[in-house]
């Protein structure tokens, strides 16, 4: 045993890119393989309940380290106030 963890190699559920990760440490999604989408997350991109038979045949598919940092960003983009030059504009 030489201590260095256990890798393998597998794709990113969101780019799609190849890369190895620790099956224990990797960020992970629950995705449907039935739909290839996360239950209760209907095609359009809308948001439903998730049926228990859909929860109970999904998988955990692994996220790439750049597609998380990309997450953490367009978050912490998208719960910042909005700043403006000068008065908001008049709605018509």
């Amino acid at each position: 045993m030489t201590g260095e963890p256990a890798t393998t190699t597998g794709r990113c559920y969101a780019c799609k890119g190849t890369f190895s990760f620790d099956p224990k440490k990797v960020e992970t999604m629950l995705v449907d393989p039935k739909t290839n989408l996360p239950p209760g997350i209907t095609a359009l991109g809308t948001l439903r309940p998730a049926t228990p038979e859909a929860v109970a045949r999904s998988v955990d598919e692994p996220i790439c380290p750049e597609c998380i940092e990309k997450a953490r960003r367009i978050s912490k983009t998208l719960h910042q106030p909005q700043h403006w030059d000068s008065e908001p504009p008049a709605s018509f």
